[in-house]
């Protein structure tokens, strides 16, 4: 096993070579620097696993050492002790809001540092374990998903296709227009696939909350606009015999809106809501009130609700309740992307639910002044 790599930046050479010396004899790998300059550039070749750095030191001190190494990227995750001879509080809590993982104060006894390093790192081992296996996680998640989400539309596209081309002398309008339909739910399940990701694209590049900037705008409409929202699923409602119903208060206030992002995020939920309405009572209600220095737009189904211990993780991304027994026609972004756009608008998106009662997703977005 590789010995763990410490870099000790401490311009006091005795201090330096005691530390080395402490280190070296409980198995550490050490490499010194006289100041932060120096161990800058000595982590172009050695990537220490720890930095150790005393506060006070000539031409760039530990705080800027600091700064510098969270500025890179790749080092971002290396554990940061600082090390000083100063035990006043000012400078404790300095180091600490800086987010340095640990404060060590000299003279010091050598088994409280080399409890606190290993302590250290065996923290950073722990997270990037867990990191790893999150990963692992959400790559099989998308594995499945994905491969399940294109196989799923190709068959409708081909297997038409081919029954067409096979028959086709002998089909009759009604069948050739059958055949049609089930290419095209094949086609627009993977229109669907492809616009939800390359909106993911979209809002983590910024492009998004560029176009929310540019085209935002105080509107006193807000219940038209959802009215208007909810009209565009009332067809999808009747074919899965969903009534679907509007309830707004008058004279809501203004609110802050790109209607295009706003509308894509309600009617995600109102989507969810038809989807999920498999129990007898098949009403999705969505309704607008005012409540303080907030508007409101709920959307509330009776449906077979959400089991109380995935609600923390329902807005990550590829994240689906019930995949093994649902067939839900996504690839679970649904619910981050309307999240992540209602928050372009200053709100945020809430959720309660009761297992086999339905939930209630609720959007909320914060009063504009009239001045816009």
């Amino acid at each position: 096993m590789d010995k763990p790599r410490i870099l000790v930046a401490e311009d006091h050479k005795p201090m330096q070579n005691a530390i080395r010396t402490i280190l070296e004899e409980e198995g550490f790998e050490v490499l010194t620097a006289d100041d932060g300059e120096e161990a800058l550039r000595a982590m172009e070749t050695f990537r220490p696993d720890l930095i150790l750095a005393d506060i006070m030191m000539p031409r760039m001190d530990g705080y800027a050492l600091y700064e510098a190494v969270r500025a890179r990227q790749e080092w971002v995750t290396i554990p940061f002790i600082f090390l000083t001879a100063k035990a006043e509080r000012e400078d404790v809590l300095k180091g600490k809001a800086m987010g340095a993982e640990d404060y060590i104060t000299k003279p010091f006894d050598p088994q409280e540092l080399v409890v606190a390093i290993r302590s250290r790192l065996a923290r950073t081992r722990e997270i990037r374990q867990a990191t790893e296996e999150e990963f692992d996680e959400l790559k099989r998640q998308i594995t499945t998903i994905l491969g399940h989400e294109l196989r799923t539309p190709l068959t409708y596209v081909t297997g038409y296709a081919e029954l067409a081309l096979d028959d086709l002398e002998d089909l009759s309008a009604e069948e050739l227009q059958e055949f049609l339909a089930g290419i095209k739910r094949g086609a627009d399940r993977l229109t669907r696939l492809v616009n939800d990701l390359l909106l993911l694209i979209r809002l983590d590049t910024g492009h998004t909350a560029a176009e929310f900037q540019k085209l935002a705008t105080v509107r006193h409409d807000l219940g038209t606009v959802v009215e208007r929202t909810v009209h565009q699923y009332e067809r999808r409602a009747a074919e899965h015999g969903v009534v679907l119903e509007v309830e707004a208060e008058a004279d809501l206030p203004p609110v802050l809106l790109c209607e295009p992002l706003f509308s894509d995020a309600l009617g995600r939920l109102i989507d969810n809501g038809i989807k999920f309405s498999l129990r007898d009572e098949k009403r999705v209600t969505v309704r607008t009130r005012a409540r303080g220095d907030r508007v409101e737009i709920s959307v509330i189904d009776r449906g077979i609700g959400i089991p109380a211990e995935e609600i923390p993780r329902l807005f990550e991304r590829f994240r689906q309740v019930g995949r093994d027994r649902l067939e839900q026609q996504g690839v679970g972004v649904g619910l981050t992307i309307a999240r992540e756009l209602i928050r372009l608008h200053g709100g945020d998106v809430e959720v309660e639910s009761t297992l086999g009662e339905g939930s209630t997703f609720t959007i909320w977005l914060p009063v504009a002044s009239e001045a816009g």
